[in-house]
């Protein structure tokens, strides 16, 4: 009977300590979506806010059309995807136009720069980019917590029976690591 007792006890433990580990894992691939969506949703303001940057900067651009047809094609690019890496990638390229046009506008259009409408929309956008970098880092601080999870003894375990995949890290492009060119 004491053996009985025993064996019940050590099957109440294992299942317990397996709901805490499927729990466990289930919490960490939710943290891993909700990163995700804190991205996406300063893409989303992003995305809001181009076409009045767009708009402002029209008139005073007429020989930068190219490069305010460009950010609108790469804005609506980046909204369709739907996959990460390609949505990253669009928005990585869109940065990059976005930064040469402001640029350009610091350098070129004295009155534009002055205008109270463009630099709160400078502001804001910087802003922005600054929360997407901070959301970038955070979701590959719970893609890092998640794939631990998925790796590590005795989880993986249960991972793989489970089929919790493990997921990619948002990495900078080949482009964003070299070096920065400053000149005078």
């Amino acid at each position: 009977m004491a053996i009985l007792y025993i064996l019940l006890i050590i099957l109440a433990v294992i299942l317990f300590v397996s709901f805490l580990i499927y729990n466990g894992l289930i919490a960490a691939r939710n943290k891993v979506k909700n990163a995700w969506s804190q991205i996406d949703v300063q893409l989303k303001k992003r995305y809001d806010l181009v076409p009045n940057l767009v708009e402002t900067v029209k008139g005073y651009l007429k020989h930068e059309q190219g490069t305010l047809t460009k950010i609108t094609e790469l804005r609506t690019q980046a909204m369709q995807t739907k996959d990460r890496k390609e949505t990253m990638k669009a928005n990585e390229q869109m940065s990059k136009a976005i930064g040469g046009l402001l640029n350009v506008v610091v350098e070129n259009y004295p009155d534009l720069k002055a205008s109270q409408n463009f630099l709160m929309l400078q502001e804001e956008l910087s802003g922005i980019e600054n929360k997407i970098a901070y959301s970038r880092q955070y979701y590959n601080d719970t893609v890092m917590d998640y794939n631990n999870k998925t790796e590590m003894f005795p989880t993986n375990l249960f991972a793989k029976m489970f089929n919790f995949q493990k997921q990619e890290f948002l990495e900078a492009t080949t482009e964003e690591r070299k070096n920065v060119k400053v000149s005078f």
